[in-house]
């Protein structure tokens, strides 16, 4: 039974030195997660570019673009179940789980903290590193599971948003399941449902190719320099993660120092950005009637400039909640 790749996220081997260097590592399970690393890096440097303006208001937050973090998450979340297999089957380690489940825990803590003070309005509460620690406390219970159990289970949790949503699940303490009909603003929202369908996923395509092993037609050397790159990376891909982001926007912010982006028109900054916060849960027709609609409204009664400026808490405005509700009629289907 091959134990390798046990600890997705730093690298780092759980089994003693002797054993990991007789059997290995299976270099093509870190060189995939190198290469999830380089992909996430370009995206988040993307909204770094959106941040600062160099890319238009709400472009990674939607088309194309959402589609592409999706894919990245997802990739995580399923190497993530793929190692808690490697690591724990069939002999479960409490000891280098709870070293794991710690680490993964405090920087998921340290990215709440420091998202909380630069962004307060949309700190990270559960993120992807929230998501991978929750995931690998349930996954526990699939691990000894037959794999077609686990993926019918996988497909429940990816089935539950769309037909469990209530808003019970509304309150700010039941976010993180995943199932509140109002989505929560975050810049990294990645609750447990229907996230927790790749982590499983994950274990039972692990336990698939260990019957079969497969695995073992993907150990090799790894000596080529791309491979070596690559699965550096994969073996550190905690640290890599934690600081990757704050080097590029700072980066980025350093650069807009010396040539900073040209302002963008108010207007066609609003339509975008209410059209992505809007997309999140509803239709993109629906979305560009009801925007259209308030930002008329808002000119006819002079309050765009003031909104635009700061001047007015659309939380607490009545005047605004009076535009959003009108439109929000207006722009639902006739029948």
């Amino acid at each position: 039974m091959p134990v390798n790749n046990a600890v997705i996220e730093n690298g780092e081997s759980t089994v003693p030195p002797a054993t990991a260097e007789k059997r290995g590592r299976i270099w093509a399970i870190d060189a995939l997660r190198g290469f999830a690393l380089i992909a996430m890096a370009t995206y988040h440097f993307s909204w770094d570019l959106e941040y600062f303006g160099y890319l238009d208001p709400g472009t990674v937050g939607t088309g194309g673009f959402k589609l592409y973090a999706r894919m990245i998450a997802s990739s995580f979340l399923f190497l993530a179940g793929i190692g808690l297999v490697l690591g724990h089957y069939p002999v479960f380690k409490p000891r280098s789980f709870t070293i794991r489940f710690a680490k993964i825990a405090a920087a998921a803590l340290i990215i709440t903290i420091a998202t909380w003070f630069a962004f307060p309005d949309g700190f990270i509460f559960f993120g992807i590193l929230h998501a991978i620690a929750a995931a690998s406390v349930i996954g526990l219970l699939f691990l000894r599971l037959p794999a077609v159990v686990t993926l019918v289970a996988a497909a429940a949790a990816f089935a539950a948003p769309f037909y469990l949503r209530s808003p019970v699940f509304d309150t700010p303490a039941l976010w993180w399941v995943g199932l509140s009909e109002t989505l929560p603003r975050s810049n990294d929202y990645v609750p447990l449902l229907p996230w927790l369908a790749p982590f499983l996923t994950g274990i039972a395509a692990a336990r698939i190719a260990l019957r079969y092993g497969w695995f073992e037609k993907l150990r090799s050397d790894g000596s080529a320099r791309w491979k070596t790159i690559l699965t550096a990376a994969g073996r550190h891909s905690l640290i890599i993660y934690l600081v990757h982001q704050p080097l590029l926007f700072a980066l980025v912010y350093a650069y807009s120092l010396g040539f900073p982006a040209a302002k963008p028109d108010p207007v066609e900054t609003y339509q975008n950005n209410c059209v992505a916060s809007c997309s999140l849960q509803e239709s993109a027709a629906l979305c560009l009637t009801f925007c259209g609609c308030t930002l008329d409204k808002l000119m006819e009664e002079n309050l765009f400039e003031p909104l635009n400026e700061g001047k007015i808490d659309v939380k607490t405005d009545e005047r605004i909640a009076r535009i959003a509700g009108q439109c929000t009629m207006e722009s639902q289907p006739k029948e």
